[in-house]
């Protein structure tokens, strides 16, 4: 019997580890050291005799914006899920990370907004410890672990291309800064160079058919800027304030983080042609005019460090590689390669970090390597589908965006407002709805008859409630 998604999905984001994981390789090459490439070289340590990290940037032990990350200084979060998968992989990493410096600030201290209204809070410890951080120390901390690891290492270098022979990948190429291609053979090649990836083109010049993209416009904008934490300007610890369509207000999101460092890290963000800016005149003012009182304290009169930052991304995409007929064998795809989705949803890293909890389910099946490894590529399907359907679903009211719309989008739109505006008045709901939206457990889980019958009762019989 086939295992459904959710099913899929719950053993995908289990927290056991393999007890005995084997050898299968001489030698994976992963391209790329973002947080999919380091989680991917973090289960590869287990299945290789060794593992080779290609990566651009120059990193060191810095918790610095790398450039190969555009969109490093801004606001990033980490999802409940992400956080099991990174205690999963590297036990006690929240302690540590906590103890160095990321922060848990208590229920109080986190507030939520939805259209200018107070949303009620979750239960403490609802849904797992927070742990906040900025995104470059957290990549930091993740790259560390994973180098400490015997059997993994790193070189710097631009991936130039993958191998193939006899329908199985066979080596990996890059070049590191003014020297020539060095080409490594490898039993397994990772992707996971990001948004960007040329890993289409290399299959398609190497006569192999090319994963179909899908794309999703959104025109996102947005700005962040760090200010020096003073408890004397305000106590919050996180503040998120979306405004929804057709509520009559700037569709306008934003966000405080405590992060590291005893800093605020801000966010305002707009759609199309409402672009923030750098001046941070510009900044206050949107502070001022359409986000909760909170933020117009810390832009107004707290301290800040360093310029603001601005990001756009123009679209959500995913390329299909599970669709493809054709695939070569000893080929892995991770992170933003396969997938990146609207970033003010958070759904980027903690999507990487279950990919590599798919790869380590497809390895502990003791896979026979010179074969394509559908069965990771299926995984993955399951947790694209997820981060997918939830970020379009509410990417599509945007005014702006038409499209495309997936069959039964209407009916879907208006029992996910329903079951909305159910959570606002039971803390039952609004925890199972925040396990979904945290990538805890599969939007089935919304489907459930019981959940449906109390989300009716709550939304549509209120004098009941």
């Amino acid at each position: 019997m086939v295992d459904s998604a959710a099913q899929r999905f719950a053993r995908i984001t289990g927290v056991e580890r393999p007890a005995k994981p084997k050898i299968l390789m001489e030698r994976a090459v992963v391209l790329g050291a973002s947080m999919a490439g380091l989680m991917a070289a973090r289960v590869l340590s287990d299945h290789a005799d060794e593992v080779l990290i290609v990566e651009r940037d120059t990193t060191g032990d810095s918790t610095e914006p790398r450039p190969g990350v555009p969109q490093g200084s801004q606001v990033h979060a980490l999802l409940p899920a992400g956080h099991a998968q990174l205690d999963r992989w590297f036990p006690g990493f929240s302690a540590e990370a906590l103890a160095a410096g990321a922060v848990a600030p208590p229920p109080e201290q986190s507030l939520t907004y939805i259209n200018g209204e107070l949303r009620p809070p979750l239960p403490p410890g609802a849904l797992g410890e927070p742990l906040i951080t900025t995104r470059p120390f957290l990549e930091a901390m993740v790259r560390r672990r994973t180098l400490e690891i015997g059997n993994v290492r790193l070189v710097h270098g631009r991936a130039d291309g993958i191998e193939i022979v006899d329908g199985r990948v066979t080596a990996a190429r890059y070049q590191p800064d003014g020297t020539d291609i060095v080409t490594v053979p490898a039993d397994l090649v990772v992707d996971a160079t990001g948004r960007s990836s040329r890993l289409s083109d290399w299959l398609g010049q190497a006569g192999w058919p090319q994963p179909p993209m899908y794309r999703m416009p959104i025109k996102l904008n947005y700005a962040s800027a760090l200010f020096r934490r003073d408890p004397k300007i305000s106590e919050i610890g996180v503040s998120l304030s979306q405004n929804q369509p057709g509520s009559g207000r700037p569709l306008r999101q934003g966000g405080i983080l405590t992060v590291e460092g005893d800093r605020w890290l801000v966010l305002v963000a707009g759609y199309a042609d409402d672009r923030p800016t750098r001046d941070i005149e510009d900044f206050r003012k949107r502070c001022r005019t359409d986000y909760p009182t909170e933020f117009a304290r810390i832009a107004e009169y707290g301290e800040l460090i360093g310029e603001v930052q601005t990001y756009h991304q123009a679209d959500s995409r995913r390329r299909d590689y599970h669709e493809l007929e054709r695939i070569p064998a000893g080929l892995i795809v991770a992170g933003d390669a396969v997938a990146s989705f609207n970033p003010l949803y958070g759904q980027g890293m903690t999507s990487a970090t279950l990919h590599a909890s798919c790869l380590s389910a497809y390895l502990s099946t003791n896979p026979d390597l010179t074969q394509p490894a559908r069965a990771y590529f299926d995984d993955v399907s399951v947790v694209v589908d997820v981060a997918w359907q939830l970020s379009t679903l509410a990417d599509l009211a945007l005014p702006h965006v038409d499209g495309p719309y997936p069959r039964g989008y209407r009916l879907t739109k208006w029992f996910s407002s329903l079951i909305f505006a159910a959570t606002a008045k039971d803390s039952d709901l609004n925890v199972q709805f925040n396990r979904v939206t945290t990538m805890l457990d599969h939007p089935t889980a919304l489907a459930r008859p019981g959940f449906i019958l109390r989300a009716l009762r709550f939304a549509l019989l209120p004098s009941t409630a």
